[in-house]
């Protein structure tokens, strides 16, 4: 440096992360400061000073900017700071500063490092310190991603929690009073409701005592991974972080998949003055595209619909595809009123049960009501202010109140697998021997309304691949259903909650038969002497050949099935050959035994626990006896067959 009259500026920063460091605290760097000055016969034109922000590239640091501009004013020609690090830790600002000092005729001046910017050898250890320092940043940084990641791995999610979700122990896990409300944002967005349709609503019914719901409100939710499972960390910078299954999820991957192709394709699609019902779910049969709907009106008001492919000029009526639809829309419409809409809830509800979750919520809202209302008193809130908390915490525990009062009916409820399962019996063998009375007191397909026909398909079916055959007619392909109903529905088998409809060959003659899963044999009579209360049922047995597919029934007579389950659990078998199936069955010429048939449409009898197929030694022997006569007989019949086969070849 020349003689020059120094006079200083100084400088003085710290970071949050600084100020639990000993001697990084802003007092104390003042201090040593001025301490400097004096030695060294500096005058100290101004004290510039930035507190909690780090000297990132990139961060406004409003200080520092005013010591420039004073710097180029000439108000002052020296820089001041304690280290280097003070002023930068980046190598390209610092440039940038040494550039700037050169252009001003100004100097740098740092307590703890030997820097002189004046010569080239001070400008090259300034250049070294820098790198130093930003490198220790990068590595912090670093540290910081990694220990970041194991922690969000274990559900420690470094946010705000969203809307359905509470910090609990510093993780993120669902709130009891919100998060039904997000389920529902979702399953109503799923039914091809908008965004603006579900703010309306939700403002309409003003959900948590708020008005203010809008689009974007719901956009945001429908978009966010968390309410899957999954959290994305640095969603804005170039290279996010994916996590996958780190919180418990509010809905289904699937579910929140297919939201967001639907997104893609624009729920309006789904809700139009013309409803379609297969809209967005006809591939083509040639180039196996979605086909677009189009509508005719005639003069007496009627609305003819159509899929067309404009590429391959394909065009199939709507309701040519609805006729080939009905065995499936039958069993789609039957699985959604008995078990989706009416069982299932409340199933699901017992299972689930959170009411001690609830209760745990209730106590923390009432704890906030009161902790609003002492604010308000002392003086923390204006009226306006307090009504607004109030209402809000007031609806929340009304919520939570409701919920607590469904799990309390539902303590009650006594539903077991097998009460889903005899619901079914009956009315599967309502629609074998009254088949109009069934029609008449039940809701079929024929009885929806075109609207609820769309929410329907739209609801379970993901798309439909047609098929062309003879002279460029079109038939039903593959139908694709929704995983989100496919899944629910493999889980309620597998957990024996729901019957299953397959082909068998009775004889020559090929058929849907009802299965389900695996039932101890004194469960079978209670439910064979339950049934009895309505219909004449019996029970016989028969065996399945596992190896070959095969199965053969040991007394079948032209009996009309209701259901075919093990009465062995397979699972826990070692080695799988065979398996004994128990039947439940009803002749051709039964008729309910109820001397008013109607009660039987509306009524599920009573349990009863006769048991009567507990067998002694000599019963178990002749099973034996009869299973093998069985094997022999069909390996009778499988070689007849090979002979027959060998001859027409």
């Amino acid at each position: 440096m020349n003689n020059e009259k120094k006079v200083a500026g100084l400088y003085i920063r710290v970071s949050t992360e600084d100020q639990a460091r000993e001697g990084f605290s802003l007092p104390e760097q003042e201090k040593r400061l001025r301490a400097l000055c004096e030695f060294k016969g500096y005058e100290i034109y101004k004290l510039y000073k930035d507190a909690g922000i780090s000297a990132k590239t990139g961060n406004t640091r409003p200080a520092f900017e005013e010591l420039l501009q004073d710097v180029r004013e000439k108000k002052c020609n020296t820089i001041v700071v304690l280290k280097l690090d003070r002023l930068t830790r980046s190598v390209y600002d610092m440039e940038f500063i040494m550039k700037f000092l050169e252009e001003n005729d100004a100097y740098l001046d740092c307590a703890n490092d030997d820097i002189n910017t004046t010569s080239a050898n001070g400008r090259m250890v300034a250049r070294l310190l820098t790198t130093v320092s930003q490198n220790e940043i990068e590595r912090t940084s670093e540290r910081t991603k990694f220990g970041m990641a194991g922690a969000i791995k274990e559900g420690h999610i470094p946010h705000k929690a969203p809307f359905g979700y509470k910090h609990e122990n510093k993780k993120l896990v669902p709130d009891e009073a919100t998060k039904d409300q997000v389920i529902r944002i979702f399953n109503l967005y799923y039914q091809g409701n908008s965004y603006q349709t579900i703010s309306n609503l939700y403002n309409k019914e003003k959900v948590f005592g708020k008005t203010n719901w809008c689009d974007g409100t719901i956009l945001k939710i429908i978009e966010n991974e968390i309410y899957k499972g999954d959290f994305i960390h640095g969603k804005r910078t170039k290279n996010p972080t994916y996590y996958p299954d780190v919180v418990e999820p509010l809905v289904s991957k699937e579910l929140w998949e297919e939201c967001q192709v639907q997104k893609k394709k624009n729920s309006r699609n789904y809700k139009r003055d013309k409803e379609y019902l297969f809209l967005q779910k006809l591939k083509c049969p040639k180039c196996g595209r979605i086909l677009g709907g189009n509508a005719t009106r005639k003069k007496n008001g009627n609305v003819y619909y159509y899929y067309q492919c404009h590429d391959c000029k394909v065009s199939i009526k709507e309701t040519d595809i609805e006729k080939e639809f009905d065995n499936f829309i039958n069993e789609i419409q039957e699985y959604d009123s008995i078990v989706n809409q009416t069982l299932l809830p409340m199933i699901k509800t017992k299972l689930d049960n959170p009411k001690d979750k609830l209760i745990k919520e209730l106590k923390e809202q009432n704890e906030k009501a009161q902790r609003i209302r002492k604010a308000y008193i002392n003086g923390s809130f204006t009226i306006e202010e307090y009504d607004t908390e109030k209402e809000i915490v007031d609806n929340t525990i009304k919520h939570i109140e409701s919920k607590i009062r469904d799990c309390n009916i539902c303590d009650n409820l006594k539903f077991t697998p097998e009460d889903i399962l005899i619901k079914r019996d009956i009315d599967y063998i309502n629609q074998m021997v009254y088949l109009e009375e069934y029609e008449e007191n039940t809701y079929m397909w024929k009885d929806y309304t075109r609207s609820e026909k769309c929410d329907l398909i739209m609801r379970y079916v993901d798309n439909v691949e047609l098929e062309l055959y003879g002279n460029n007619k079109i038939r039903l392909g593959e139908v694709y259903f929704r995983e989100s109903m496919c899944k629910p529905c493999n889980d309620l088998y597998d957990s024996g909650f729901l019957d299953k409809k397959d082909y068998a060959i009775l004889g020559n003659i090929g058929t849907k038969l009802r299965f389900s899963e695996y039932l101890p044999i004194e469960k079978v009579s209670e439910i064979v002497f339950t049934l009895r209360q309505f219909y004449n049922v019996d029970y016989f047995e028969a065996t399945y050949y596992y190896d070959d597919k095969v199965m053969f029934f040991n007394d079948y007579q032209n009996r009309n099935i209701v259901r075919i389950f093990p009465i062995e659990d397979y699972k826990k078998m070692d080695k799988i050959d065979r398996i004994q199936l128990g039947v439940i069955y009803i002749g051709n010429d039964e008729k309910c035994l109820l001397d008013n048939k109607e009660e039987v449409f509306t009524t599920i009898p009573e349990r009863t626990n006769c048991r009567v197929y507990e067998l002694n030694e000599e019963i178990k022997k002749k099973k034996l006896e009869s299973i093998e006569k069985a094997k022999k007989m069909r390996e009778e019949i499988l070689k007849r067959n090979d002979n027959v086969s060998h001859e027409q070849r």
